[in-house]
């Protein structure tokens, strides 16, 4: 199936978030508005439909990214480059007004917000003008398309503020009085919109691949009925939840049958260039479109592929290319996402995270004799009780290593543990093994924008989903052979090579691999775990809820979780960390299932602050600031902390 790139960028311009807009956003976006009577016209409202996919392009675009969705979790703490760190420390400064960022690009409360709603005054425009479709099956299908965009947009903003304004009209004038809804009343209207989405749209993407489709809109309105179940919602989602479960299940298991799997996990993240085809698979349900064309760039271009690597461009032999990646250091990669996988048997460790980069700027006659290609960093990924470093081996920047496949010393060495510690940042926030899931190397430039498409939702998500209802209904065996299922596809095969390493930045000039300068296509698999060479198949499967893996009992004794439930349903966060690490979920997942304190403070030392207050996002000020009465009149700042999350 062909790609759905031409995204019409021109959406209508809203007017109900106006004061928490900036002049300059206002004036961007103005600037490709219709006139109103376009969108009382079939070819008007088609387009509108067709616009509506620029929307989610948000969710890949700068700093707000990974900072309101990755950050402040488990998975993740503030790698060198502080941008974004409040999210992550949960100090004062994340705040209704961020203040003291590190520079200009920090995200604020109001980003998200005020694109969510952009996304649904566009959405509402084409629901109350659906009178002017001529032809009825395209009504129903851009139909489906907006009631979808709106109920994930308002998904997308509970999630994070819990109850918000519901504005189910358009708006084409600035309207300053409004009222907050309940957490229950938004999930109503979400789950009301998703179900009209899944009545609506075609099994098929009709546009082409990225349309919004039927099981998509089944994935979201399961997700959005097991937020509507989970832990934050217990003071009111007593009689929603036994139909919710059961009807999570019915929804997942048609996702799964419409859906399947990709073959191997690394066929998502192996990227050959635009419309390649890991861009195809039938798993991804619903992906951000990008691509290179400059007409079709938008304002929110793809920038994640930068923030997740560990810098290596200061290191020796060494300097920043495409191909080696733009290595901002946002995002350090904790010691529960290493220990978090059996890296013996569970292939998704490998395929997720780059450990080695080949020398692209020796230096002639340098000590070690080495040549560009040769190894020139290493990740070893290895365990507490691996005896071969020792911490007094500590020097300025790593151990000595020699790659036994050249007999060169490696100049760069950096291992988790030496002596039985956990030395992994001894050298520094810049130096972590870095997540590879978004890595690009097909960019024109070291710093232009990223052209692969960003993954939003894709099956595997929707056996987790699944699993974790069937959790919630006590069927703790059946969830377990329901993540069995995944668990299978993370086995390495017979006769795989467990070495080998595959991402994006293989895009670069053209893949020939003699070109990639720093990537590499081979890992530290052996290095780390310093065992025999196999490629015999390996075996994750869980016989019984009863004996969990040792690498969760170990994650289930420091956090304290002892009741069976508790047990089950941190085993399933577990396994969506396994399955989904890094793909912009986590804090959301955390939480909803109030499991983000306990976690943020035993994996990240740097969460220290964490407390009730953060389970939801401070409700912009600017916002507030702007709300007058109907007669116009301020509101009184008891009107407005009301309006306010608690403890904000």
């Amino acid at each position: 199936m062909s790609k759905f790139k031409n995204i019409c960028l021109g959406l209508i311009a809203t007017a109900f978030l106006a004061p928490s807009c900036s002049e300059d956003f206002l004036n961007e976006e103005m600037t490709t508005s219709y006139n109103m009577d376009y969108y009382k016209t079939e070819e008007g409202l088609n387009a509108l439909a067709t616009s509506l996919y620029a929307n989610i392009r948000y969710h890949f675009a700068y700093e707000w990214a990974y900072g309101t969705t990755n950050y402040g979790t488990d998975e993740f703490s503030s790698g060198t480059d502080l941008t974004s760190e409040m999210w992550n420390t949960y100090d004062s400064r994340l705040a209704p007004y961020v203040t003291g960022a590190a520079n200009k690009n920090y995200p604020s409360p109001q980003a998200l917000w005020d694109q969510m709603y952009f996304g649904i005054n566009s959405a509402n425009v084409l629901i109350q003008n659906a009178e002017y479709f001529k032809d009825n099956d395209l009504k129903n299908k851009c139909l489906g398309e907006a009631y979808f965009l709106r109920g994930y947009n308002y998904m997308r903003l509970v999630e994070q503020y819990g109850g918000v304004i519901l504005s189910l009209e358009s708006k084409t004038a600035v309207q300053r009085n409004y009222t907050r809804s309940s957490a229950e009343e938004c999930m109503k209207v979400i789950v009301s919109d998703l179900e009209e989405a899944y009545k609506l749209l075609p099994v098929s993407e009709f546009r082409g691949k990225g349309t919004f489709s039927k099981p998509l809109a089944a994935h979201m309105l399961a997700k959005a009925l097991l937020l509507r179940c989970s832990e934050r919602n217990e003071d009111w989602n007593t009689s929603y939840k036994a139909a919710d479960l059961d009807q999570i299940i019915t929804l997942a298991d048609y996702v799964i049958a419409e859906r399947p799997l990709a073959n191997n996990f690394a066929d998502l993240w192996d990227w050959t260039g635009v419309d390649c085809d890991a861009e195809m698979l039938p798993e991804i349900l619903m992906a951000a479109q990008f691509n290179a064309g400059a007409s079709t760039a938008g304002r929110y271009q793809n920038r994640t592929y930068c923030y997740f690597l560990s810098q290596y461009s200061n290191l020796p032999y060494m300097t920043r290319t495409v191909a080696g990646g733009l290595d901002f250091q946002r995002l350090r990669t904790t010691e529960y996402g290493c220990n978090l996988f059996n890296r013996k048997n569970d292939s998704r460790f490998w395929k997720s995270f780059k450990t080695k980069y080949r020398v692209n700027k020796a230096s002639a006659d340098n000590e070690y004799g080495i040549e560009n290609g040769d190894l020139g960093v290493i990740y070893i990924i290895n365990d507490k009780d691996d005896n071969r470093f020792d911490a007094s081996q500590l020097g300025n920047g790593s151990f000595s290593y020699v790659d036994p496949a050249t007999n060169k010393v490696v100049p760069n060495t950096f291992v988790n543990y030496a002596g039985g510690a956990w030395v992994a940042q001894k050298w520094g926030n810049n130096r972590y093994v870095s997540l590879s899931k978004y890595e690009d190397g097909s960019r024109t430039a070291i710093k232009a924008s990223g052209n692969r498409d960003g993954v939003l939702a894709r099956t595997g998500e929707t056996y987790l989903i699944k699993a974790e209802a069937l959790v919630r209904q006590g069927k703790y065996q059946d969830a377990i052979d329901v993540v069995n299922i995944l668990r299978a596809r993370a086995e390495f095969n017979d006769g795989e090579l467990r070495e080998h390493h595959t991402d994006g930045a293989q895009a670069a000039n053209g893949g020939a691999d003699e070109d990639f300068d720093a990537y590499t296509n081979s890992n530290s698999y052996y290095e780390s775990l310093n065992i025999p060479y196999s490629t015999e198949a390996t075996s994750l499967q869980i016989a019984s809820y009863t004996t969990l893996p040792q690498e969760d009992e170990d994650i289930l004794n420091k956090i304290g979780a002892t009741s069976e439930y508790d047990r089950m349903l941190n085993f399933i966060l577990d396994e969506r960390s396994r399955e989904l690490y890094g793909e912009f979920l986590r804090w959301a997942d955390l939480s909803r299932t109030k499991t983000l304190i306990q976690r943020a403070k035993a994996f990240n030392s740097e969460a220290v602050n964490v407390t009730e207050q953060h389970y939801l996002r401070p409700i912009p000020q600017s916002f507030i600031d702007g709300l007058l009465h109907e007669d116009g009149s301020n509101l009184t700042q008891e009107e407005q902390d009301a309006l306010q999350n608690p403890g904000y």
